[in-house]
């Protein structure tokens, strides 16, 4: 979900060209088409809009076509650094980030319950989500948000008796369409280098996947700072 570009088009097709079917969905419909045609035996498309009410029907329609679904892999979201503090725009993250996440994700769940019971849940959310960030702030709380959605699920899951598996996959800066063109970002990241840990996390199923052990590090820093001394604090900002 959210195959149209940056991470989750680049994993698209790392796992296409290796002969494992792929359902790919996003809202754009001319991305789609040009990953079919290039994948035309190993990608299925369907065109889905998270915030949309219908999106989890269209789903089961991608689902239908390929036959099944063994792992559910959400990526789609946007991000804005949004100084002015544009509450538009605000909102518009919170609805992608964390409502769209919630809708797709207990869709998802749903669908592993209804067949058997067993399945993999993966869910991109960001180092962003340790804590707040200021000309970030939705996007910070966005990603908290669908982090502790999957901690949620993953009780449910084991109180349902369910043979779920659950990873939570957090990049730090990765150079996509997200982030802002001719800014630098510290200790950011190119899809080339991003791309094959994220997919080894994905086929090693960790709970939680931080990428990469450079973030791995900050991200534990960030943990130890208490709340009264982060909220004084200025941090680089970026996705």
């Amino acid at each position: 979900m959210g195959a149209s570009s940056g991470i989750g088009r680049r994993v698209a097709e790392e796992l296409a060209s290796r002969g494992i079917m792929v359902g790919a969905a996003a809202r754009n419909e001319k991305a789609l088409a040009e990953l079919k045609e290039k994948y035309p035996d190993t990608v299925v498309t369907e065109q889905i809009d998270i915030t949309s009410f219908d999106a989890p029907e269209r789903m089961q329609e991608l689902i239908g076509k390929m036959g099944g679904m063994d792992i559910y892999f959400h990526v789609s979201g946007i991000g804005y650094e949004n100084p002015d503090l544009d509450p538009a725009l605000e909102a518009e993250v919170i609805n992608t980030n964390a409502g769209g996440f919630a809708r797709m994700m207990s869709n998802a769940y749903n669908y592993f319950k209804q067949n058997g019971g067993k399945g993999h849940l993966v869910g991109l959310t960001s180092v962003a989500g340790t804590n707040g960030i200021g000309d970030m702030a939705a996007y910070s709380a966005s990603k908290r948000c669908a982090a502790q959605y999957m901690v949620g699920l993953e009780q449910r899951a084991n109180d349902e008796d369910l043979d779920l598996k659950f990873t939570d996959i957090r990049p730090g800066w990765v150079r996509t369409p997200l982030l802002n063109d001719g800014k630098e970002y510290p200790m950011e990241m190119t899809l080339e280098e991003c791309v094959p840990l994220v997919i080894r996390a994905i086929v090693k199923a960790p709970r939680v996947a931080v990428i990469n052990w450079k973030f791995n590090l900050l991200v534990g820093l960030w943990r130890l700072i208490p709340t009264g001394l982060w909220v004084k604090m200025k941090v680089e900002q970026g996705i």
